[in-house]
């Protein structure tokens, strides 16, 4: 599906994001870092990257829901897509 497709590529994105900010962190010069900070930073990114992973699974898991429910009733789906745009239309239309 198409959503599954921009989740992914925005997924991409945040890993590439996240190396890129490695790459200049590295090659930044700065004061030696003392003995602690590298474990703490290390642990944050590992707990950053198990975080993305965790949005990851848990957006690809509902999206998947998403589509075996339309799949199992397209016309419900199709009328309820029609009244919530009927109710955001009407809701928008009174400011």
């Amino acid at each position: 599906m198409a959503a599954d497709a921009v989740v992914a590529s925005e997924l991409k994105s945040l890993q590439e994001e996240l190396s890129a900010a490695r790459k200049d962190r590295s090659a930044a010069p700065s004061a030696p870092p003392s003995a602690a900070e590298p474990a703490k930073e290390s642990a944050e990114e590992r707990e950053i990257r198990d975080q993305l992973q965790e949005l990851a699974r848990e957006v690809t898991s509902y999206f998947e829901q998403a589509e075996k429910t339309i799949a199992a009733h397209p016309a419900e789906s199709v009328v309820s897509a029609l009244l919530v745009g009927i109710l955001i239309g009407g809701l928008l239309g009174r400011r």
